[in-house]
């Protein structure tokens, strides 16, 4: 069943507050609603896009990932993925989650593995009977990663040109169901949820008119809804306290923007990205930083406090999300190019060509760097401004387009192969 959106007319001094502030392009916000504890990574889980601090840098632990593997060595176990997506593993205590589409028979689903030994604990359809034809080569219909917030999970599905948002508990029951809103494809949708406080916000920049949207964790009620231009984009919405204050952070559509994660009323808007955008925006040294990759070749610094432009080049890294670390900004173009700036001035330390094409997302674990190229390859080089010093090239599988997952010393890849002509998808669990 779907969950009824309630909206209630704000009252007319907050009307006014609205007014004064500039917001004219919020849809809506509902009267006061229940606030929820925040939800926290446990240690040892990885419960949402880009790991427990929305930035691509896993923990450290005692245990550390291995550096070294293939299909015969440091594997744990391996799992048969049903379908196809592009969604990265939730792990959640003893579960593992993934979306997923099988594309034959029309179903838009999520799965839960066992986390110590891989098996199989559940499936549930949550859509059915139809796929939006309209995505690139490089996406599918399940590929934003799932939210939880330790006690329930959150995906993201386009059907039949509306944006669904579902809760699910940890043993597969459906909690409930809300349509964010129409979802004009361009190239389908991959966003992922992100989870501030007692909201899900969920971006749905589309060319028929886009917006990002807080839904309440328990009910899935909407509890505001910016509008955004009417642009594809594909950018997932993060919030990170820079500048002295909490900010929602979006790029694409020819702008980086900056809205109040509590109301969604607009903080700054600077143009400066091109129109479609697609890795998630990371901070360092109160920056912002952005890339994108169509029309323009663009990669943006913005100033956290006021949305200025500090330093921006023309280097195009369109689907993978950048990383920072210790003062410096780290990349991996599509096309495979890795670079080091200096996080301040944009001064490029060094580039560097690593094996094959790029759409994962790297991630950081001490100072080294972990991403799978879309042939397969995990290369791992240190983060460090002096040199690109490449530490292993690991292959599993034929084709990767999902990032990787590093918790407790185990990294996790959702990886396809060809066997007997067909394409199938396996989930790896990798240690010592």
């Amino acid at each position: 069943m779907l969950a009824m959106q309630r909206v209630s007319s704000p009252p007319l001094f907050f009307l006014l507050l609205l007014i004064c502030a500039g917001w004219e392009r919020t849809s809506f916000a509902v009267e006061p609603f229940e606030e929820l504890p925040p939800a926290k990574a446990a240690a040892g889980d990885w419960p949402w896009w880009r790991g427990p601090t929305f930035d691509g840098v896993a923990p450290r632990t005692h245990a550390k990932p291995p550096t070294i593997w293939n299909d015969e060595s440091n594997v744990l176990w391996k799992t048969a993925v049903p379908g196809r997506g592009h969604s990265t593993p939730t792990i959640i205590g003893n579960r593992i989650f993934l979306q997923t589409c099988d594309e034959q028979a029309k179903q838009q689903s999520v799965v839960a593995f066992d986390r110590k030994t891989g098996e199989t604990t559940w499936k549930l359809d949550l859509h059915a009977g139809h796929l939006d034809e309209k995505t690139n080569k490089k996406n599918t219909h399940a590929s934003s990663t799932i939210a939880s917030d330790g006690e329930r999970m959150f995906t993201v599905f386009l059907f039949k040109g509306e944006l669904f948002a579902t809760a699910l508990d940890f043993a597969g029951k459906q909690l409930w169901q809300t349509k964010v809103g129409d979802f004009t494809s361009h190239w389908g949708y991959c966003q992922s949820p992100s989870i501030y406080k007692s909201f899900v916000l969920i971006s749905g920049d589309h060319k028929g008119g886009g917006y990002i949207a807080a839904l309440h964790r328990k009910t899935g009620e909407i509890i505001w809804k910016t509008q955004r231009p009417k642009w594809p984009n594909y950018t997932s919405p993060v919030v990170f306290n820079v500048a002295g204050k909490e900010q929602l952070l979006l790029a694409g559509c020819e702008l980086f923007a900056s809205y109040n994660p509590m109301t969604g009323a607009q903080l700054w808007e600077t143009k400066g990205t091109t129109q479609e955008c697609v890795g998630t925006a990371v901070i360092s040294d109160g920056l912002v930083f952005a890339s994108g990759g169509w029309p323009d070749n663009i990669t943006t610094a913005f100033r956290a406090d006021t949305g200025e432009i500090a330093w921006k080049n023309k280097v195009k890294i369109y689907v993978p999300s950048l990383l920072t670390y210790q003062s410096h900004v780290y990349a991996v173009t599509d096309s495979g190019v890795a670079y080091c700036w200096d996080a301040k001035t944009g001064e490029e330390k060094w580039s560097g060509r690593l094996k094959g094409g790029y759409s994962a997302s790297p991630i950081l674990y001490g100072d080294l760097v972990y991403i799978p190229s879309e042939s397969g390859v995990t290369t791992i080089f240190r983060a460090s401004p002096k040199e690109l010093e490449i530490v292993a090239e690991n292959k599993l599988g034929d084709e990767a387009f999902t990032s990787p997952v590093i918790v407790n010393g185990q990294v996790f890849l959702r990886v396809a192969k060809q066997e007997n002509g067909k394409r199938q998808e396996y989930l790896y669990c990798i240690g010592q």
